[in-house]
């Protein structure tokens, strides 16, 4: 089955209005083969590379399907690593957001205490990695009495971080009748045991991995000796002089050797690493989502959650020792429908490296020139022009989805008995203004937050400065984020 478009699956029309505002014009070859069936509640196990659309795959069917009404979370979402929780709660909060689906990202290096307060609220979807997933069950703060959808996200990953006992456990605590969903880039035997043992007669797709990493990427391989890498660096930046662009290193040292010669030739230029704390970590994914820098230098820790559509090349300043690293590297360019570019850099040493890359990605990496002098020096005032200037960044959807929404704060909570209900009675009553205008509503013991929608979040202001809720006189302000 193959729809052209997202008018073909009889979706929703909160869901609709989301896809349309994101831009979500015609479905990917993951996402044309995985709605249809998750839509009809089977299991899946699909094999599908990094950047092919795999998280709007399962996260629109999800958004769909989850009922409003109920308190509990309907969907647990597990991923790896950190920052693809947290990446993969944005996106379905933005699919989910004219719906009002409320998605909690739970991973550790963050106060228990603030992710138990979130989960005590109406939760749709959790989204976590496994040991704090298993934290939030052993503690009862998450109940998983409602779960209908269990979705393992880049199961490939969690094998090789030794995650899958862990995974294992949780499955164990789920309610049996369930849709499980395992999304992973290479599907080694553990990952398909998994899926036998735990999935009913699942549908195995598989996205053929060769053509997504050619048709738009241009792969590249330039031979240099190690002590001439960060000079020959600098010269393939300048020629191609990208908008944006994440230089991979394999160690924390390389990261902060090529920081430190990038920054000081005043490149826009942030790090990322596992030496990082969790919270600079998120800054600087925020910030190069954002294009508050123009280049990114990270381990293979950020090769999975930076989700940017135009980051226009990928330059692998270390061969990666894991075959599956590279592909994960390389996808992050030429991302929904964009040409990208992959340029690796490899000393001597490294071919067998490369050789066993290229068995895997079923195609030889061309061998290419390192640019040169004339070239440098041709292209060198345009690059000087542009490393001073910000970086556009074309197609946030975070933002796009968030315009026109502003979140309001009210100076009261449980412990006035204040209900969400209370809220929407109150402003849906309002005039210009209707229950569909109400977006998420957030009630704490003090104080509750609540997205009004569609551009109406000044009247809502000056109508409450004179209203009360539920016989109740609140402060009214808009949020500070």
């Amino acid at each position: 089955m193959s729809e052209k478009s997202f008018e073909g699956y009889n979706l929703s029309d909160e869901i609709k209005r989301s896809l349309s505002v994101l831009k979500y014009e015609n479905p990917t070859e993951v996402q044309t083969e995985v709605i249809p069936l998750a839509l009809q509640n089977q299991d899946l196990v699909v094999k599908s590379q990094t950047g092919s659309g795999k998280t709007a795959s399962f996260g629109i069917p999800i958004c769909d399907m989850i009922e409003w009404e109920e308190k509990l979370p309907q969907a647990l979402i597990l991923t790896p690593t950190r920052e693809l929780a947290a990446q993969v709660r944005e996106d379905i909060t933005n699919i989910g957001r004219f719906k009002r689906i409320k998605a909690t990202a739970v991973y550790g290096k963050e106060p228990f205490s603030k992710q138990k307060e979130e989960l005590k609220q109406k939760t749709h979807v959790v989204v976590g990695t496994p040991g704090r997933v298993i934290d939030h069950i052993e503690r009862e703060t998450l109940l998983l009495d409602k779960i209908k959808y269990l979705i393992i996200d880049e199961a490939d990953e969690m094998l090789n971080m030794g995650f899958i006992e862990q995974v294992e456990w949780i499955i164990e605590q789920l309610p049996e009748d369930r849709v499980t969903m395992v999304f992973s880039a290479t599907l080694p035997k553990d990952v398909e045991n998994l899926c036998h043992q735990y999935m009913k007669e699942p549908v195995q797709i598989e996205i053929a991995s060769t053509g997504g990493t050619t048709s738009t990427i241009e792969h590249s391989l330039i031979e240099v000796k190690e002590e001439e890498k960060i000079a020959l660096l600098k010269d393939i930046t300048v020629v191609e002089n990208p908008d944006s662009c994440i230089i991979f290193c394999r160690t924390k040292e390389n990261v902060d050797t090529v920081y430190a010669q990038l920054d000081a030739a005043n490149y826009s230029i942030e790090r990322l690493h596992g030496g990082l704390e969790q919270e600079d970590r998120f800054a600087v994914m925020n910030g190069f989502k954002m294009g508050n820098f123009r280049y990114l230098v990270a381990t293979d820790v950020a090769a999975r959650g930076i989700d940017v559509d135009n980051v226009s090349i990928v330059i692998n300043y270390d061969v990666p020792m894991e075959k599956e690293s590279y592909v994960h590297r390389t996808g992050r360019t030429g991302r929904a429908g964009n040409k990208g570019k992959a340029i690796t850099l490899a000393t001597p040493y490294e071919g067998k490296f490369i050789k066993a890359i290229e068995r895997y990605i079923g195609f030889e990496i061309p061998v290419a020139e390192a640019p040169s002098t004339q070239e440098v020096a041709s292209n060198q005032a345009a690059f000087d022009e542009k490393i001073g200037g910000r970086r556009v960044v074309k197609n946030n959807k975070t933002a796009r989805i968030n315009q026109g929404i502003t979140k309001l704060h009210f100076s009261g909570g449980k412990k006035k008995k204040l209900r969400a209900v209370d809220f929407v009675g109150t402003i849906a009553k309002i005039p210009g203004v209707t229950a569909d205008d109400i977006g998420i509503i957030t009630i704490h013991d003090t104080m509750t937050y609540v997205d009004i929608l569609n551009g109406k979040g000044s009247l809502v202001i000056q109508a409450m400065e004179d209203a009360t809720i539920k016989g109740k006189k609140l402060r009214v302000s808009k949020a500070i984020k």
